[in-house]
């Protein structure tokens, strides 16, 4: 039998599916209000006046569950010189060529490129969207304030929106990867082939996260 690795505390795991629901509730109530060919969206939520009020209480909501699992998880995303040398050779991952590749920590640096995108784009869409949250903050501003940060809010709502994308296919083409967000587990082999300087680490006798 398999020996499993615990990569996720069960706390982690469902602070990142609250987030990930919160994702799809603000971006398809968001995309109701972004234009009228994207309106049907807004029966989902009630109608055009419900959707309007639900959007911004529901995307402050992610923000803030964001920011749990953003200082659980920032130290191990930081970029390294093992992270730069793993970007230097991109190209090989890309062709399907793991065994080319130099060793990753826990996240490689794709896994934590996407995650300073995740934090960069959720803190425009936080202070853009104070900045236009009618009848609360609105009127602090100028009307050409709210304009840029109209133009902003959307430009971070499209980035963010690719980087799940590409969060969740990568999470799917790595087989054995969607485990540790369903299970908290990963087995030794996927920790080995994919992260080999964590595997290192929490294998060794200190490291107790190795399970049978």
């Amino acid at each position: 039998m398999a020996r499993l690795i615990q990569r996720y505390r069960d706390g982690d795991r469902m602070n990142h599916w609250a987030v990930a629901i919160l994702f799809v509730l603000a971006a398809l109530s968001g995309l109701a209000l972004f234009h009228p060919s994207l309106y049907f969206f807004s029966h989902l939520f009630g109608g055009g006046s419900w959707t309007r009020i639900l959007h911004p209480f529901m995307g402050l909501l992610m923000v803030l569950l964001f920011i749990g699992l953003f200082f659980r998880f920032r130290r191990e995303n930081r970029i390294t010189a093992e992270d730069r040398a793993w970007r230097a050779q991109m190209g090989r991952m890309v062709r399907g060529d793991k065994a080319g590749m130099p060793a990753a920590g826990k996240y490689n640096y794709a896994q934590k490129l996407v995650f300073w995108v995740f934090a960069l784009c959720l803190l425009v869409l936080l202070v853009t969207g104070f900045m236009f949250w009618r009848p609360w903050f609105a009127p602090a501003f100028p009307i050409v304030a709210i304009r840029i940060a109209a133009l902003l809010h959307a430009i971070a709502a499209f980035g963010l929106v690719m980087a799940v994308i590409v969060h969740v296919y990568a999470a799917i083409w790595v087989t054995g990867t969607m485990r540790a967000m369903t299970r908290g587990t990963v087995t030794e082999a996927w920790a080995r082939r994919n992260h080999p300087l964590w595997h290192a680490e929490v294998s060794r006798p200190s490291g107790g996260h190795v399970q049978r």
